[in-house]
């Protein structure tokens, strides 16, 4: 392995994660775990397995605009709630740093019945952050110490007096903690990222340092042993699908196009497929579904679309591990290198991103060339750019099935010859520079159609 290949593996492991619900809400219970622990490490009498499900927790936390609007609707696994508010209780009674973006890994009903209680009690408080951040969150939690413990607390901190308090911050990465504070003194200053550096990663390369070209390369030509860990993708995100075509979650969109009563208007073929399989995993993701999925970008809808037509590609025509693995591979890499020039989060639909990954694989798939792979590419951001993203809910489904559609029409049209030209729109003649521009209207043109949404949403 050179030494390229390794950081760009590298980037994959830091952009294609498991995580259990969807990642803005879990951003948020994750840095209220955070201080939730640290009050537990560094306070003697916060002690004992228990105290976090008897504590007394007031939750107070400020997030930004993107947080809020992706974390006002979407269910929370398990719960049977939608929210930051029973996610930021969650955080406190049960979450666990330790597992990233699983950080509710340790659900149970006593933790959820606490959690609810929490809420009920108004003991948690979520506003809007003033931060030029687009993914932010700030998490303080107050614990009073003699109820905690059970026992009177002679020795409290000085600056505590009767409670203690600690705080977390995270910055930019749905799991990038940059501070920590108990009891008002600063306990770590992490890493942050200034306005010219890339959102997508603290160290190493990011989405921004690579080209389609060296994508396609190293998809094509690495060891396969290097880069089939990327196959726990279809474990989890098949999972999450099946889930959602058995159940009854959300929209049930998936589950809809997939019932034979409506195969006169579906039909029985690969689009029809891909799309039911893609939809129900968003399906059961969205609506608080206890399975994690295979996220991409900070995002499990990304992760889902990014991988589930080009697995229902696979099951469809029976493709083996290793081809699949590659084409997984390069539908990771073109959405982890288009997002580069959008950030985390944006008021263009991931669908957008993650669907143009998931076209070049299925083109990929069909033996299809480098030209061609760039083709499905222009196709796609000549077609559905411009879908904004109105927050995370179980309506994202309808998005991921047109993001699937667009996608297997991008990658046909592809194979056929067929390729929007630089006099289009924003298709450019350069690959790279097509990217850009849709890099520049999703986080630079689409501003005040983020900041409206946003608008809308909490004027409700």
């Amino acid at each position: 392995m050179t030494q390229r290949e390794a950081e760009i593996i590298d980037l994959i492991h830091r952009e294609v994660k498991p995580a259990l619900g969807c990642t803005e809400p879990i951003a948020v219970a994750l840095a209220v775990a955070k201080a939730t622990e640290i009050i537990g490490e560094k306070c003697k009498e916060c002690t004992g397995s228990g105290w976090r499900m008897t504590a007394d927790f007031s939750i107070s936390v400020e997030v930004s605009g993107n947080i809020l609007k992706n974390g006002m609707g979407v269910g929370i696994p398990g719960t049977g709630m939608i929210g930051l508010y029973i996610a930021s209780a969650l955080g406190a009674v049960c979450g666990r740093t330790e597992y990233g973006l699983e950080v509710l890994h340790d659900l149970c009903p006593e933790s959820i019945a606490r959690a609810k209680e929490l809420v009920e009690k108004k003991k948690v408080s979520v506003a809007i952050a003033d931060t030029g951040h687009k993914l932010y969150v700030k998490a303080t939690v107050t614990v009073p110490v003699q109820e905690a413990s059970g026992i009177p607390m002679p020795e409290a901190s000085e600056a505590s007096g009767k409670s203690h308090s600690a705080a977390a911050v995270i910055e930019d990465d749905h799991d990038n903690i940059v501070e920590t504070w108990l009891d008002g003194s600063m306990l770590q200053s992490g890493h942050r990222k200034t306005d010219a550096q890339d959102e997508t990663s603290a160290e190493g390369i990011t989405g921004k340092d690579i080209t389609v070209k060296e994508i396609y390369d190293f998809a094509t030509h690495a060891a396969f042993d290097d880069i089939k860990f990327i196959l726990e993708s279809r474990t989890l995100n098949l999972a999450l699908a099946e889930e959602g075509l058995h159940g009854d979650y959300g929209l049930k969109v998936g589950k809809t196009i997939g019932n034979s009563r409506y195969d006169e208007v579906f039909g029985k073929d690969f689009m029809s497929y891909a799309m039911s399989l893609t939809a129900a995993a968003s399906d059961a993701r969205m609506a608080g579904c206890t399975l994690p999925a295979m996220s991409n970008s900070g995002s499990g809808n990304q992760g889902i679309t990014a991988t589930m037509p080009v697995i229902a590609y696979a099951i469809k025509y029976g493709t083996d591990d290793e081809t699949l693995a590659r084409a997984l591979i390069l539908s990771h890499l073109v959405a982890i290198h288009i997002k580069g020039y959008l950030g985390k989060l944006s008021a263009l639909c991931g669908c957008v991103i993650a669907s143009t990954g998931s076209a070049c694989g299925i083109t990929w798939l069909r033996g299809g060339s480098y030209a061609q792979i760039c083709a499905a590419i222009k196709n796609m951001i000549g077609n559905i750019t411009g879908m904004v993203c109105d927050g995370a809910k179980v309506g994202c489904a309808l998005k991921v099935a047109s993001g699937v559609s667009g996608a297997i029409q991008s990658a046909v049209l592809a194979m056929e010859g067929t390729c929007i030209s630089e006099h289009d729109g924003i298709i450019e003649k350069d690959i790279e520079k097509t990217i850009m521009n849709l890099g520049q209207i999703g986080s630079v043109g689409m501003q005040n159609t983020d900041n409206m949404i946003l608008d809308i949403m909490v004027c409700k």
